[in-house]
């Protein structure tokens, strides 16, 4: 609360046809007569029921003002006020401030917190207003006692024009309700005075101008304070003061006067006296009491005001909807083409396309397509369907000529340029793609610098550990962790599924920027782990090495140039690889590319070796002997060992799949060592005369023992992998049910203990078939369930949808039903919360029945089979039981277009919820209308469709996972937004992710 008015803080004036003006009638005593018009302002309950708004008057004039009648809520409000004067002047200064904060933090509480949630619930659901029609407290017949007291604690207050009893429930309501408010604002207001005066001090060691200056500061902030609240109240009126409109509508949102100073300023600014009042104290705890109260009050316009003005004000936006940006240049060729050309969008409509408007006080809060389409060039182009996939067939046709027409005169819009230049840019650490290389870069250089700025002084063993340990990290990062992401890519295109599910390319580019972003990520990933490897290995070979003080004593000199030709032998085979090889093969090309050709060549050092990446072990032995160092030692081992694993498991394996038998087994080298090999056991033969046949045999037998070992092992190894292989998925899907099941039952069962006076055989429920007449429905499609239930039934019942097998009882629900349930009269629920506890009447006969649909959220978003159940009085007693049914998906027969069109044109409508302004045109969807209810005139691609939240693109992506099995982010979905893109992009990643 600020200082100088304690009515309330509100940030909403409503515009009126006419000025409402206040009369005085005992200050019109007074004066004399004043020849003024008196203008009406009306008033419509949510019932539609129009009503004249009577004259209010403002809290202080009809609390403290003498000739004022008091109602008893005026007599209780004073009475606390001046309790609080007392306990101030009587209570000990070091007793009154505890007193005073704790009294204080109770009326901010209940201003805050209290006031918030029931304005909450008021606003959501008329929860205030229903409770009042349920207790009767303004019903003559149920409750006149009642009635007659609220009559007379209004009347009283009000002018000639009040009548209380031709007032709609609503105002009377409202009136009631203002009074509670009075009561806890002013009460507040005064705690927090009384608070900071019992904390007055007088600081020491301030000269007398920093005295001067700290009270004419916190004078002129209470002052301004003062100003605030005022012209704030004769903005907003005692009718957006007190929230006047979660009760009943009295106009339009307009900000002008003190809500042009700042945002938010009866939040924000107009606060100021609250540090004012600090600043002439001159106490801490009251500033940081201050700044708590304020941070409230900001939590109240966070929690309830941002969120009440969206509800009553706000206007939805569809995302990834294509409304054409036209320049002035294109509107005047379009109206000379156009007879009746397309209104041209104003200054403040481009303004709203371009920009994400806020909750300010400026503007009614409405929701911006933020997530928006990439280019639309090329996007509608024809894609022949792959032989590989459908057969030989003509060629496809995407569209009628009419929409290729209409397709064409589309201008530029907002989402086709949003998704033009933005594609999941990372902001800060969102969006953070680690096979992205630019993101990867960024996290590693963050991680550095952390690891780098907490670390302590390390002793010089330590620092060895940590750089054999960063040295290990990359070593294994680099043959391990790439070489499993290698073989991914090959066995599955794991990088290019990536990209395809998370990213947006143009339809025209036929799948090939996946495949170049892939490629071109994985490039930057590679060369960063090869430079890191070997720049954590030098690190480490340098902490480790030390000048020797004589280099002719021992062996120093000779193991310095030992490493040194080992490195260069190293330097010479990686230039003569990437001589032969290319960019293409030292990168791995092969691994991404189908557009080069498949064939070796066995030139340069590749004459001699296979693999002469094993030499890239060599500079780790090299750098071993040069620092003398066993750890330097210890990491060339591990490099040997992991890059033969990388050949063993990825790079040959790989090999053998693309080449096939022009695959060469033996390499230049070894067949000349072999040959050498044979010359001299020929030789040795024929020298040992009658010992040659025995030394053939020794000769054989060992070798056929490494031979048979080598076999057997790998055989073992094999076979390990092929039985784990099933087995570890199988845990993993296991896993991944436990998980599912232990999710599920995150649920606190409340079993109700009245159910002997219910007879459980009266209550059945059934699930309608559906449109084929079978328990079969398709995803998305409603789900109609017929109940029959005893008369006197508890009106909190609900049903839900759950996964069979999900509960193993009959009698009571274990399971969450993760909000797949619907209430059985839904008037009895303030959304997750039932509201009446009263059963139904005894009128009519039983049983009573109705009829309840599961769509849109409350619908399973996933295939399987499930059942309803049918809950008693908001708690999980089960009643009735019903199926199985299952939810499935439809496959087309054939991939080509046409089929694959025709299912998304089944699925999308579906998952928009057959909403008629969000699916295609070509579905069945409607033209946009403008608020006069005449068609925009605009023109649309029949095939767009838009969405009004993540989620429907969330249950798209679900869709085409089942019917297509490719997966894509909702973000791709709502980029295409489009049939016909969508169709071809579903034909061109089922061609690319084919397995080779």
């Amino acid at each position: 609360m600020a200082l100088s008015s304690p009515q309330g803080l509100r940030q909403r004036k409503i515009s009126d046809p006419t000025k409402e003006k206040n009369h005085d009638n005992v200050a019109e005593k007074q004066e004399k007569p004043r020849h003024t018009r008196e203008e009406v302002v009306w008033g419509k309950t949510p019932s539609g029921e129009v009503f004249r708004v009577p004259t209010t008057h403002d809290v202080l004039t009809a609390l403290f003002h003498p000739r004022y009648p008091k109602s008893h809520l005026d007599i209780l409000n004073l009475s606390l006020l001046g309790s609080q004067l007392v306990f101030f002047y009587f209570l000990p200064r070091s007793v009154a401030r505890i007193f005073f904060l704790f009294y204080f933090a109770f009326w901010r509480a209940a201003y805050d917190a209290g006031l918030g949630w029931v304005l909450t619930k008021q606003s959501k659901k008329k929860w205030i207003v229903r409770e009042v029609q349920r207790l009767g407290w303004l019903d003559e017949n149920r409750r006149p006692a009642v009635r007659d007291w609220i009559r007379d604690q209004l009347a009283g207050k009000m002018g000639k024009d009040y009548s209380f009893d031709t007032l709609p429930m609503e105002y009377n309501t409202w009136l009631l309700f203002r009074q509670l408010v009075d009561v806890i604002l002013l009460n507040d207001f005064l705690a927090y005075c009384m608070f900071a005066f019992a904390c007055f001090r007088v600081p020491e060691d301030l000269s007398i101008p920093v005295h001067i200056l700290r009270w004419v500061g916190g004078l002129a902030l209470i002052a301004f304070n003062l100003w605030v609240k005022t012209e704030a109240h004769d903005v907003v009126k005692d009718y957006g003061w007190y929230w006047g409109d979660v009760f009943f509508q009295r106009g339009a949102l307009v900000f002008n006067g003190v809500f042009e100073l700042a945002p938010h300023p009866m939040y924000s600014v107009g606060y100021a006296g609250y540090y004012g009042l600090s600043l002439i104290v001159g106490s801490y705890p009251v500033l940081f009491v201050s700044l708590a109260a304020h941070a409230a009050q900001f939590a109240f316009l966070v929690f309830f005001e941002n969120p009440h003005i969206e509800r009553m004000y706000g206007k939805r936006t569809p995302i990834a909807l294509r409304k054409p940006l036209f320049t002035s240049a294109e509107r005047k060729v379009r109206s000379q083409k156009d007879p009746s050309p397309i209104p041209p969008a104003s200054e403040d409509e481009t303004v709203e396309q371009l920009s994400t408007p806020a909750i300010t006080e400026g503007e009614t809060a409405t929701e911006t397509d933020l997530e928006t389409e990439t280019e639309t060039e090329g996007e509608h182009t024809p894609v022949i369907k792959d032989k590989r996939l459908c057969g030989s067939q003509p060629p496809m046709i995407t569209r009628s000529e009419s929409a290729r027409r209409a397709a064409s005169e589309l201008g530029v819009s907002q989402h086709d340029l949003h998704n033009k230049y933005f594609r999941r840019d990372t902001v800060i650490l969102q969006n953070v793609d680690l096979l992205r290389s630019s993101d990867a870069m960024l996290v590693l250089v963050i991680f550095y610098l952390m690891i780098a700025s907490v670390l302590p002084t390390l002793s010089y063993q330590a620092t060895l550990a940590l750089h054999f340990a960063h040295a290990c990290a990359w070593a294994i990062f680099h043959s391990f962790g790439l070489g499993l992401l290698l073989r991914a890519q090959s066995q599955s295109k794991f990088m290019v599924r990536h990209f395809l599910k998370h990213y947006h390319y143009s339809a025209d580019d036929h799948g090939q920027g996946a495949v170049q972003e892939a490629f071109t990520n994985w490039k930057s990933l590679y060369n960063l782990s090869l430079c890191m490897t070997y720049t954590s290995l030098i690190g480490l070979a340098w902490k480790t090495y030390s000048l020797p003080g004589y280099w002719t004593v021992g062996d120093e000199l000779l193991c310095h140039t030992l490493g040194a030709l080992l490195i260069g032998l190293h330097a010479w085979a990686a230039m003569e690889s990437f001589e032969v090889l290319g960019v293409f093969g030292w990168f791995y090309g092969d691994f991404f590319m189908e557009d080069f050709p498949a064939h070796l060549e066995y030139t340069g050092i590749f004459r001699y070796l296979n693999n002469p990446e094993l030499m890239s072990g060599a500079s780790f032995l090299g750098l071993a002997l040069v620092s003398r160092s066993k750890l330097v030692g210890s990491l060339a081992v591990l490099r040997f060992l992991s890059h033969w694993w990388f050949l063993r498991t990825v790079e040959n394996p790989h090999m053998r799949k693309l080449y096939g038998d022009s695959l060469r087994k033996e390499a230049g080298f070894v067949k000349v060592i072999k040959n050498v090999a044979s010359k001299n056991a020929r030789l040795l033969e024929s020298r040992a005369g009658r010992h040659a046949p025995e030394i053939r045999r020794v000769a054989k037998e060992v070798k056929g023992t490494f031979d048979k070992v080598y076999e057997e092992t790998a055989d073992v190894v094999e076979e390990f992998l092929a039985r784990s292989k099933p087995k570890i998925s199988e845990v993993m899907q296991e896993t991944k049910v436990l998980l599912q099941q232990s999710r599920e039952r995150l649920v606190i069962t409340r079993v109700a203990t009245d159910l002997s006076s219910f007879d459980t055989a009266k209550y059945k429920i059934s699930i309608v078939p559906s449109q084929t007449g079978d328990m079969r429905f398709h995803l998305g499609e409603s789900i109609s369930v017929n109940w029959e239930a005893p008369l006197r039934h508890s009106r909190r019942d609900w049903v839900g949808i759950y996964r069979v097998g999900a509960n193993k009882s009959t009698l009571v629900t274990k399971t969450s039903s993760f909000g797949m349930w619907v209430p059985v009269h839904d008037e009895e629920w303030d959304g997750d919360v039932p509201l009446g506890t009263s059963p139904l009447t005894s009128r009519g006969k039983e049983p009573d029945t109705g009829s309840i649909a599961f769509q849109s959220s409350t619908l399973p978003w996933s295939v399987g089979r499930y059942e309803v159940r049918y809950h008693h009085d908001g708690k999980y007693n089960v009643m009735g039981l019903d199926g199985p049914f299952e939810v499935f998906v439809d496959q087309p027969a054939v991939l080509d277009f046409i089929s694959v069109r025709e299912c998304l044109k089944h699925i999308v409508p579906l998952c928009l919820d057959s909403d008629p302004s969000l699916i295609p045109l070509s579905c069945g969807g409607i033209e946009e209308s403008r608020s006069d209810g005449e068609v925009t005139g605009e023109i649309r691609n029949p095939d767009d469709f838009s969405f009004w939240s993540e989620r429907q693109a969330k249950r798209i992506c679900t869709a085409i996972e089942e019917a297509f099995d490719v997966q894509y982010a909702p973000e791709v979905i709502m980029a295409d937004a489009n049939l016909t893109t969508l169709a071809n992009r579903i034909l061109v990643s089922k061609k690319l992710l084919i397995a080779q």
